[in-house]
């Protein structure tokens, strides 16, 4: 192992536990040992009252349970004669607190061991989520595990790709090329997060006609700002539709205003980049509209046209552009390879799957309803997780 490692801070593991790791063999999916593990960094999660001060770490202590595992595990139940690849290197996005945490579940329920570079960034979720993985480690279980802080140092992600059967990239196209100047074995496989970007649909008049308006309004602030609208599941367009479109937005609005009020903190520096982002947007697009609410919290564009280009404002902490449609396919050219996730309400799930089928975009990994779009899955991106970072032994 090279000098220059020992720069790497590990938060779980050892220099040891890294060196061997090659040599651990590795599991079948859904390995019992695995599984069990799991479920106790569930339990420990859910009786800290500390931990439920943060939602994501609510939702992932849930989501982590063995009974949850098991019905993620059905449709896989007839996958036979597979083991995991081997040893996957995991590199988390920095701006995501739980991202790291789902990751690992990944490897670890496709039978693999796992090094994981945690989020650079300070979050207080990665360290509650961390100790209790510590806690729950048994001895087998730690020789599969390793969770590691490093800065910038190409020497460190030289060596810990070096090693690995598999590696993850998250964090967007800029991370996956400098973390490509590391270079893998010929064998080792790559599944990489590229930057993405999602959009909101709602049907007005359904929305008009929902008694508990609140709920809706608060499952679009899950989706956004708990993660500051950075995660790639965030939606950065609403598409509305129907006849009531302006009495629906005055209502939607005013509802996600209270919420925000209440629970969101702008910083300073947030604002000064939201107002930025609107500015770089006027100057190339002079028919945009700011639309002047209660709170500097949300920040609403609306844009009369949909462009290819339209998606490459980036705006973040409430930063939203609104759109009035008459037929989802004047959506179209937002459906570029770059569109990860449409999350909607009030729509026809059977009307939207037929248009994406039929229309056959090169993006669309994921439809939802709003307040699921950070729901994690085994199939993610388009890709089936399980098997990706497994494989399979032909028997004849």
């Amino acid at each position: 192992m090279p000098q220059n490692i020992e720069s790497m801070k590990f938060v779980i593991g050892d220099n040891d536990i890294i060196r061997n790791m090659e040599n651990v063999p590795a599991f079948q999916p859904f390995d019992d040992s695995g599984i069990e593990c799991l479920d106790r960094v569930s339990h420990i999660l859910l009786n800290d009252t500390h931990a439920k001060q943060y939602p994501d770490v609510v939702t992932f202590a849930f989501w982590c349970r063995k009974a949850s595992i098991r019905n993620l595990q059905k449709p896989y139940l007839e996958m036979k004669n597979r083991v995991g690849r081997g040893v996957v290197f995991h590199i988390a996005p920095s701006n995501v607190a739980v991202n790291f945490a789902y990751s690992l579940v990944v490897g670890i329920l496709s039978g693999n061991s796992n090094i994981v570079r945690l989020p650079s960034k300070e979050f207080e979720q990665v360290r509650i989520i961390c100790s209790a993985i510590e806690q729950a480690l048994d001895d087998n279980m730690k020789k599969q595990i390793c969770l590691v802080q490093y800065g910038h140092n190409q020497a460190v992600t030289d060596f810990l790709s070096s090693v690995c059967d598999t590696r993850i990239i998250w964090g967007g196209d800029q991370t996956i090329s400098n973390i490509r100047k590391s270079t893998i074995k010929p064998r080792t496989t790559e599944i990489t997060f590229a930057d993405r970007y999602s959009i909101a649909i709602i049907n007005a008049d359904e929305y008009l006609n929902e008694k508990n308006k609140k709920s809706v309004a608060q499952g679009f602030y899950n989706d956004t700002y708990l993660s500051d609208q950075n995660a790639c599941t965030s939606p950065r367009l609403i598409a509305w539709m129907g006849e009531n479109i302006a009495d629906a937005k005055n209502v939607f609005w005013d509802e996600l205003s209270k919420i925000v009020s209440e629970r969101y903190l702008l910083q300073p520096v947030q604002a000064v980049s939201k107002f930025a982002n609107i500015c770089r947007q006027a100057i190339t697009d002079q028919h945009i509209r700011y639309i002047k609410g209660k709170e500097n919290s949300i920040m609403r564009v609306k844009v009369d046209d949909i462009t290819y280009s339209l998606m490459d404002y980036k705006g973040d902490s409430g930063y939203f552009m609104e759109y009035d449609a008459e037929t989802l396919d004047e959506l179209l050219p937002l459906f570029t390879s770059q569109c990860q996730t449409i999350s909607y309400y009030g729509l026809d799930l059977n009307q939207l799957q037929k248009f994406v089928f039929g229309k056959r975009p090169k993006g669309i990994d994921r439809i939802v309803p709003i307040g699921r779009t950070m729901d994690f899955s085994l199939v993610w991106d388009g890709y089936d997780l399980i098997r990706s970072l497994s494989r399979e032994i032909t028997v004849y």
